[in-house]
């Protein structure tokens, strides 16, 4: 499957291409204030997933499946090889294309997550959205309303809310809500077990997250042998949009190295 793509900054024949992977329930827009930090520098290249923003949908979704669609993206905008740097479930999308298609890839960035299998943490989102009554909506004030009994965040529904579309007086989501639902077990999994990938890795944490904890350093390091991990304090899991100059900084020093 072809990707949705939207590419900013030097073109790829005088810079480094660097492709951002969003995380999930999001969409390529969620990294656009990296995008622009690192546009003057390189040549970005800004996914929607599969099932996600404006890319096209399937039922079936796990990591190998968006690491082929990936490369096969890549391979249409004639991109031989490219840094990766992946919020979430995007970082292990781009864990596993490193693991696939090591040749490819020639630095990679995991923003707060690990190679590993995580519990559930997402019900309550999932709750919130499918209460959503979408072919009756009238308004996105009433789907954060409908929403509101489960996610109590405000900043989360937004967030949600930003894939939830208008057209012809009718609403509906960017996402592939259903096929979310259904392949949830294979989006927390672990994206890969086996392989290596020796290139240069940094591991970017947000210290107030548990998604990154001293137990996953023995699966880190049996897969990215030249893995660092740097923190950022005061930040969760949505570190980048948190301190995104914190966030930018330690990307393009790891890059320039």
């Amino acid at each position: 499957m072809l990707l949705y793509t939207h590419s900013s900054g030097l073109t790829e024949s005088t810079a480094e291409p660097v492709v951002l992977i969003h995380g999930l329930f999001g969409s390529y827009e969620n990294l656009g204030v990296i995008a622009r930090s690192l546009s003057e520098q390189y040549h970005i290249i800004n996914v929607d997933v599969r099932n996600h923003g404006r890319s096209g949908h399937s039922e079936q979704m796990n990591y190998n499946l968006m690491a082929d669609d990936l490369a096969q993206t890549l391979d249409a905008l004639n991109v031989s090889k490219a840094a990766l740097l992946g919020h979430s479930m995007g970082g292990k999308l781009a864990m596993t294309f490193a693991l696939l298609y090591p040749q490819r890839v020639t630095k990679l960035i995991a923003a707060d997550v690990a190679p590993v299998a995580y519990p559930p943490r997402h019900n309550s989102i999932f709750s919130g959205l499918f209460a959503v009554d979408i072919a009756n909506l009238s308004s996105r004030a009433q789907a954060d309303e409908q929403m509101s009994a489960f996610v109590k965040e405000a900043g989360v529904r937004q967030f949600l809310l930003k894939s939830l579309i208008k057209e012809d007086d009718k609403f509906y989501w960017r996402f592939n809500l259903n096929a979310l639902k259904a392949n949830y077990s294979a989006l927390t999994d672990a994206p890969m077990t086996t392989g290596q990938y020796d290139g240069p890795v940094l591991f970017i944490k947000g210290d107030e997250s548990d998604y990154i904890l001293p137990e996953h350093k023995e699966a880190i390091n049996q897969l990215f042998p030249n893995a660092q991990a740097k923190i950022i304090q005061g930040t969760g899991h949505w570190l980048h949009a948190e301190k995104p100059a914190a966030f930018t900084r330690l990307v393009q020093e790891f890059l320039l190295r």
